[in-house]
């Protein structure tokens, strides 16, 4: 489309809301209760897996927290029986220990099962509300509005599909289950060590606050990196994919070195981050460990004490130290597990922005029928700014009669293409109305109000795919022979035919394949298959020689009889034979008519259609 003053111009990675790391704030959850409560508002369809999963965790945990005290008692059986065979009073009683030690291992191997099956549920939990959540951004992304899309990066919008999706699943399948075993570990050790001993359990729990220390200190400093971390991931992506949608223009203006050094600025911020906030958060466990052997030191001495008191078993220490290491470990998996909460309630908050951005209004109560459209188009005192303080289409009004070609012109950002944005809603209008055979255009659904209309843009789409799947489209349901039609109509066939593989022929991701101007034809045999009441030409001609623009120009004549037909253009040559020319000029039309009747004016359209003339003569 021709570029419009004043439209809201899209934000690259950089700045204030680029890039996947944007949406106007940085990486950091900003309502942290809120996302985590919509979070689990969201996994309520999965209650029952969860509460299945949740079941297995705490059973897998708890069997595996009995196993050390029951084999703190084979040792003790052990040391007792050594010490009556020394004694001579007795002996070693090995079927005990032996009925002891498999007692043991069936409780780890069912801790091993349970544990085994929590897994699974969880991973199949998080892989269907990962699934779900881009089914629903699929369905979001075409209920938004034009202007979400004109105001931010496409790396922006695919950050919500992956990055963020990614993040927050591989965080949901960690950080879920180890805060519960974590939890359900430390409740549990700290009672079968009361169990045990209560001095021995008050040793141990003296390094609860320089642990809980560590980890607000380790966690004040890593929260600001990991965001951080994210934004600068989403800057980077979003930065990639800008350039290599535009590699020639970038290649064009020789601007390699530029792009290079403004990538490797945002990728050394995402560096610097990176291994700060890893640095941060690998210390964790190295200063816990070493805490944790402060504790060690505590309860040895302290058990051996107690042990020559005679107060407990030589068992029951070691059984001790298998707490006490399993009382250390949970605290460090729940520091590790707020990393990943982190980063997970950060990424869900900005999925769930993006589900939650306000949405096109697509249908409404008693909407009117397209079945009878005609065609026929009144515009009535339309005024219209892409903001509300800076109106560009001020009082436009206009009658266009079914099957009326009506041209519109004008320099850039007179308000061409916004009227068609307006004539299809991708924008309401500010005030006035925009009528279709006399009703309101916001009387339509949105769907239905499209299906009546056929465009063919200046910037070409076509996909990874057949030409002959491109041309088909505009009508899914139409058969080969009609989408060939469309290409002979278009003048596609041709050059389609010297094709390898004819309408066969494979159109690479880029479609780099085809020339501009082929694919500009490919386009416009698509808009024929569709066969639409109203047909909207934006530069539809720009990209393609005088001679394919000669040929092209007669399938539209011929296309366009009996139909509604908007052409947006700048090379006048094109619309001498429109029934109307509006002309335009900063949002107003300044005149209207034919081209002889504007000609005769000898006004603007005099002067523009004179300015190209002159610039032909001279290039000529």
């Amino acid at each position: 489309m021709s570029n419009e003053a004043n439209k809201p111009q899209r934000r690259g990675p950089g700045g204030h809301g680029g890039g996947p790391g944007g949406m106007g704030h940085v990486e950091k959850a900003k309502d942290f209760k809120g996302s985590i409560l919509k979070l689990f508002q969201y996994m309520r369809r999965y209650k029952f897996q969860l509460l299945a999963m949740f079941i297995f965790a705490i059973g897998g945990t708890i069997f595996s927290i009995v196993g050390p005290k029951i084999l703190g008692k084979a040792t003790t059986e052990l040391t007792n029986g050594i010490i009556q065979k020394i004694a001579g009073t007795g002996g070693i009683d090995f079927d005990k220990i032996t009925k002891i030690l498999l007692s043991v291992m069936g409780l780890y191997f069912v801790s091993a099962l349970f544990s085994y099956i929590q897994g699974i549920i969880m991973a199949d939990v998080s892989n269907n509300v990962t699934y779900n959540l881009r089914r629903d951004i699929s369905k979001k992304i075409n209920r938004l509005p034009l202007n979400y899309f004109e105001s931010r990066t496409t790396g922006e919008v695919l950050s919500r599909v992956t990055n963020d999706v990614d993040t927050l699943q591989q965080s949901l399948n960690q950080s879920i289950t180890s805060l519960i075993t974590s939890v359900t570990s430390i409740v549990g050790v700290l009672i079968m060590m009361l169990s045990i001993n209560g001095w021995m359990t008050l040793a141990s729990l003296v390094i609860l606050p320089i642990s809980v220390m560590i980890i607000g200190v380790v966690m004040k400093h890593s929260q600001k990196y990991f965001k951080d971390q994210q934004k600068y991931l989403g800057d980077v992506n979003g930065q990639v994919e800008e350039v290599y949608s535009g590699h020639n223009i970038v290649k064009v203006f020789n601007k390699e070195k530029s792009v290079v050094e403004t990538f490797e600025k945002t990728n050394d911020k995402l560096y610097e981050s990176g291994w700060k906030s890893q640095f941060f958060s690998g210390m964790m466990m190295p200063i816990m460990q070493f805490v944790g052997n402060l504790g060690y030191v505590m309860v040895a001495l302290l058990g051996g004490y107690l042990t020559i008191q005679g107060k407990i078993q030589i068992g029951d220490i070691q059984s001790f130290f298998q707490y006490i290491r399993s009382f250390t470990q949970p605290i460090q998996q729940i520091a590790q597990v707020t990393n990943m909460l982190q980063s997970a309630i950060a990424a869900a908050e900005r999925v769930f922005e993006f589900l939650e951005a306000e949405e096109e209004v697509q249908t409404i109560q008693n909407p009117v029928s397209i079945e009878s459209i005609q065609g026929n188009v009144s515009f009535e005192h339309v005024a219209f700014g892409y903001n509300e303080n800076q109106t560009i289409i001020k009082d436009f009004s206009e009658e266009v009669k079914s099957g009326q070609k009506v041209a519109i012109v004008g320099p850039t950002g007179a308000g061409k293409t916004t009227m068609v944005k307006l004539l299809m809603r991708f924008y309401d209008v500010n005030s006035g109305a925009i009528l279709l055979d006399g009703h309101n255009i916001k009387d339509f659904d949105r769907s239905d109000l499209r299906e009546v209309f056929g465009m063919v843009l200046q910037d070409t789409w076509l996909f990874h795919g057949t030409i002959m799947e491109n041309i088909r489209y505009g009508r899914l349901d139409a058969t080969d022979e009609e989408v060939i039609e469309a290409a002979k109509a278009a003048r596609a066939h041709r050059f389609i035919m010297s094709q390898p593989g004819g309408y066969n022929m494979i159109l690479n991701e880029e479609t780099t394949n085809v020339s501009q101007g082929q694919k500009q034809l490919l386009t416009i045999a698509r808009a024929i298959l569709a066969d639409n009441r109203v047909l909207i030409l934006d530069e539809a001609t720009s990209s393609v020689d005088t001679r394919t623009e000669i040929r092209i120009q007669e399938a539209m004549d011929r296309l366009m009889e009996g139909r509604t037909s908007f052409v947006i253009a700048h090379r006048l040559s094109t619309i001498r034979n429109s029934d109307l020319i509006l002309v335009m000029n900063d949002g107003d039309i300044i005149e209207q008519g034919t081209h002889e009747e504007l000609l005769a004016v000898k006004g603007f359209y005099e002067q523009l259609y004179n300015s190209q003339f002159e610039r032909a003569e001279a290039v000529g």
